[in-house]
């Protein structure tokens, strides 16, 4: 069974197609009333239901998820019985092989109450049509490759008496995301070191994404939140909110972080906590939808083809 623990909670949703060809005297009787089992479709809508909410009873690496929505459609055809069922959840994983197991039971109860008087009965296909949900859905429409930097902020690494970690996580998994990471560097937890720092970064460098980590708690050297949050010229809480939110849910000692995340020019500004598994967890929330406040910033339309749509839609109705 895949590790999901990591991942972020997103609405799922998934729409799969089942079609189960039958000899067309029977779909006469099935409209007519006259299946000598009874009326196969709701029981099909039943089973269906069930079998979406039992489905890792019946796939082996398919995880138990709380299903918030099982719906199920019939279109009767000449010589086919056409069976959608979509289904929907806010989980860590996708909903889409609930989705078609739904369908397949849908056709297998149907195959179940025709059989008996159609030889010719028979599963055509069984076909996942859409679903959306998870991080290929949010990943950023980005023109360029985005530019970040990254500061580690701790005394005792700045002076070489300790070994960074932390730092070099938020390194790897910016490159991953595809993001060119210009500035690398350790600064010691001193006010008159990190804003210098960080001000050069948004305002010389222009760099999309700063990201430091350490001096968040509420030790006596944990200054960064404090010597950083007076740049901002816009705060983002969402973003630390989600953080230590996410954070809470793997370690308890996450409330005690003070990240805090702003705007200052046209970069993101994130202070991440100091722990390996703090900043892994904050990267996790961060990564990839973080990025979508750049194109934000740039003052890029979320959605550019449905704001066209409305706008000449609003002309059009503004001439009549």
């Amino acid at each position: 069974m895949r590790d999901i623990s990591r991942k972020v909670v997103s609405f799922r949703t998934a729409l799969a197609q089942a079609v189960l060809k039958v000899d067309p005297s029977t779909i006469e009787r099935i409209r007519n009333g006259e299946v000598p089992k009874g009326d196969p479709l709701p029981v099909a809508k039943v089973a269906a239901i069930q079998a979406a909410k039992n489905t890792s009873q019946i796939i082996p690496y398919c995880h138990q998820i709380a299903l918030e929505f099982v719906g199920v459609e019939f279109k009767l055809e000449e010589d086919q019985i056409t069976i959608e069922t979509t289904v929907k959840a806010a989980e860590k994983t996708g909903v889409e092989m609930e989705a078609l197991t739904a369908a397949s039971v849908a056709a297998l109860t149907i195959y179940d109450m025709v059989k008996m008087f159609d030889e010719k009965c028979e599963i055509g296909s069984v076909v996942l049509l859409k679903k959306t949900g998870g991080k290929s859905d949010f990943k950023p429409k980005l023109d360029r490759v985005a530019r970040a930097a990254v500061f580690v902020m701790s005394d005792r690494v700045s002076a070489g008496k300790s070994v960074d970690e932390s730092g070099k996580i938020i390194l790897q998994r910016l490159k991953d995301q595809g993001i060119d990471v210009v500035e690398f560097s350790c600064v010691s937890d001193d006010e008159t070191e990190i804003v210098p720092s960080i001000i050069r970064c948004t305002d010389e460098l222009e760099v999309d994404l700063v990201v430091t980590t350490g001096g968040t708690g509420v030790g006596p050297r944990d200054v960064t939140p404090d010597s950083i949050n007076g740049l901002f010229e816009r705060e983002m809480p969402g973003v630390a909110e989600a953080i230590r939110s996410y954070g809470q849910t793997h370690n308890p000692y996450a409330m005690l972080s003070r990240s805090s995340a702003g705007v200052r020019k046209k970069s993101i500004i994130v202070c991440l906590p100091g722990s390996r598994g703090g900043v892994n967890d904050a990267l996790d929330v961060l990564l990839p939808y973080v990025l979508h406040a750049i194109p934000m910033m740039e003052g890029k339309c979320h959605d550019e083809k449905k704001h066209a749509a409305s706008a000449a839609g609003a002309s059009e109705t503004s001439t009549k």
